[in-house]
């Protein structure tokens, strides 16, 4: 079996083979699909991120990469694929900050479904930012959740003195413990590449604080006249993984009612 590429190789590859710019993320969902590397981490996106922002920032002009919008990057000249055609107007100069989209809210996961949480004092919330990603378990995260009846919002909650797990475990036997079924989160804390939690800062900066409060809320409303998703909340979204309690209870269950049929 052939060894993974390198991150920065794989990068390379498929920046190389797309006719277009691609965003970090698409860069890591065709990573995955063309089973590039393996060994993605918890965070692939975040890891492609860095890969490339550090190679434009250490080489300058000699980086293979060049970036075309926030988020956004193609091969430079050169280096596999032709430079942009030249702007009539100048590009607003864009700082280091604007690739690092875990100022505010670390991760998010939105519409998790109830059931897919096997609901202990300290239930497991496990998600993945891509398939084949490491998993990530948030129930010690703090922030902001809301609950769901279908698609209506009926409660939202923050996590502070408890955290994420164990505020929704406390709705499974409160006064709204049989009216939601799906929830959303939106989290603080950041996600380290090995899928742990770090600690959250002692300070948030204002500029950063607006844009990431109508971001949550752009997420978690989806109100019709907004025609894009929050910006800061682009590159967080984890999908919700099963327990794997649950599935061993569903298996047993299974066997059980088979050999009673016997």
């Amino acid at each position: 079996m052939p060894s993974e590429l390198t991150w920065r190789k794989a990068i390379e590859k498929v920046l190389s083979a797309s006719a277009t710019p691609l965003h970090y993320n698409e860069i890591t969902e065709q990573i995955i699909a063309e089973g590039l590397r393996h060994s993605l981490g918890a965070t692939p996106a975040a890891t492609i991120s860095a890969q490339i922002s550090s190679s434009i920032k250490k080489d300058g002009a000699a980086s293979p990469y060049t970036r075309v919008g926030r988020g956004i990057y193609s091969m430079s000249k050169g280096h596999g694929q032709a430079a942009p055609k030249q702007k009539l107007t100048p590009d607003v100069s864009e700082s280091d900050e604007t690739e690092a989209q875990y100022e505010i809210v670390s991760s998010f996961g939105m519409f998790w479904r109830r059931e897919a949480v096997e609901w202990i004092a300290t239930p497991r919330l496990l998600g993945m930012q891509q398939i084949g990603a490491t998993p990530v378990d948030f129930n010690k995260q703090l922030g902001i959740y809301l609950l769901y009846d279908g698609r209506e919002v009926i409660y939202v909650g923050r996590t502070t003195d408890r955290p994420l797990g164990k505020r929704l475990f406390e709705h499974t036997s409160d006064r709204m413990s049989s009216r939601w079924d799906r929830f959303s989160w939106f989290g603080l804390l950041p996600v380290s590449e090995q899928g742990n939690l770090g600690a959250l800062p002692a300070t948030f900066d204002a500029a950063k604080l607006i844009p990431a409060l109508e971001a949550i809320l752009i997420e978690a409303l989806e109100p019709r006249q907004n025609r894009k998703r929050g910006d800061d909340l682009a590159a967080v979204e984890y999908i919700q993984r099963v327990d794997p309690e649950i599935e061993k209870k569903r298996v047993k269950a299974t066997l059980d009612a088979a050999l009673n049929k016997l």
